[in-house]
C-alpha cells in the first residue's frame, strides 16, 4: 500500500497567502487586525514558539504586540488582559502556555474576553463549542479539521479515535469531530488495551506527546494517522507520536512531525485573529 503524506507546510502557506489578502482588504478599511501575546518566564520552547507566532503575524500583515513578562502573578495579568480586553487595536489575545506553577491558568484565561479569545479556552467559548455554536475553535483542531476538509477527506459516519484529552487538543477536537457526525472514541492514559481500539479506527488521531508511541501494530491497514504530538526525540530533534517509517506502507495517509499540523496551528492563530477583525468591522 502506499501511503500518502499530508503537506502541512504547503497548506498552510496556501492559507497565509488568502490570509494576507483578507488583511489587506481590511486595512484599505482602516482595520489593522491587532494580536497580544502575554508570555510569563523564560521557558525555552514558549519563547520559540512565540517568536514564530510573531513572524507569521509580520509575514501576513498583522499587528503584534508581546507583552513578556520575566516574572508576575496572577493579579498582574488580569490587570494588563482588562487593559488588551479594551483596547480597540487588538482583536486577539493569546496566552503563551504553560504558565508557571503559582498562577491558575483558569483564572488568567477566563479573564480574557470571548470576543478576543482566538485559542478558543474561555469557558463561554468551550461551551459554545459543545452546543455547536458559532465561536472561536482552539487552533491545533482546528488545524486537524482544516487539514482533513482540504485533503477532502470525509468526516460523518467515520471511526474516529483520539489519543489525548487534554483542554488545547483532545477534548475540543472530540467534540469539533462530533459535531460533524463522526463516532468518536475519546483515549488517555487509564485507557485498558488501548492499541485494541486504535486499531479499530478509520482516522487515529495522536497527541498523546509521547516519541515513538505510535506503530504499525497500532493501526489498521488503511487508516488515516494524524500526528498531532511534538516530542524531543533523543537526539534532541522535534518528533512526532506516530514512528513515521514504521507506518509508511500500511497507513493510507499520515502527517508528518514537523512539517504537519504544526505549521497549520500557527495559521490558525492568525486565522481566529483576522476573523475576531472582521467582526468588529
Amino acid at each position: 500500500m502506499s501511503t500518502r503524506i499530508i503537506d502541512g507546510t504547503k497548506i498552510s502557506n496556501e492559507w497565509r497567502s488568502e490570509l494576507k489578502t483578507r488583511v489587506g482588504n481590511l486595512k484599505q478599511s482602516g482595520i489593522i487586525p491587532g494580536l497580544a501575546i502575554i508570555l510569563v518566564g523564560d521557558n525555552p520552547a514558549s519563547r520559540s514558539y512565540v517568536r514564530l507566532k510573531e513572524k507569521a503575524c509580520a509575514d501576513v500583515g498583522i499587528h503584534s504586540e508581546l507583552h513578556h513578562y520575566q516574572s508576575a502573578d496572577e493579579e498582574q495579568l488580569v490587570t494588563l488582559i482588562d487593559q488588551l480586553n479594551d483596547s480597540a487595536h487588538i482583536h486577539g489575545i493569546l496566552v503563551q502556555l504553560p504558565l508557571p506553577g503559582h498562577i491558575d491558568p483558569a483564572n488568567v484565561l477566563g479573564a480574557v474576553s470571548p470576543t478576543k479569545d482566538i485559542d478558543g479556552l474561555h469557558p463561554l467559548s468551550i461551551g459554545r463549542l459543545a452546543t455547536a455554536q458559532e465561536t472561536f475553535h482552539p487552533c491545533a483542531p482546528l488545524a486537524i479539521a482544516n487539514m482533513l476538509q482540504h485533503e477532502n477527506i470525509p468526516i460523518a459516519g467515520r471511526h474516529v479515535v483520539i489519543i489525548g484529552k487534554s483542554n488545547l487538543i483532545g477534548k475540543p477536537l472530540g467534540t469539533m469531530l462530533l459535531n460533524r457526525n463522526a463516532t468518536v472514541t475519546q483515549c488517555h492514559s487509564d485507557t485498558e488495551d488501548l492499541f485494541s481500539l486504535t486499531r479499530q479506527a478509520d482516522i487515529l488521531i495522536s497527541a498523546a506527546g509521547k516519541a515513538g508511541f505510535i506503530g504499525r501494530e497500532a493501526i489498521k491497514s488503511g487508516a488515516l494517522v494524524i500526528d498531532a504530538g511534538m516530542n524531543r526525540g533523543e537526539d534532541g530533534g522535534v518528533c512526532g507520536d506516530v514512528i513515521a517509517d514504521d507506518v509508511m506502507g500500511r497507513a493510507g495517509l499520515i502527517t508528518p512531525v514537523p512539517g504537519g499540523i504544526g505549521p497549520m496551528t500557527i495559521t490558525m492563530m492568525l486565522h481566529n485573529t483576522v476573523k475576531s477583525a472582521m467582526r468588529m468591522f
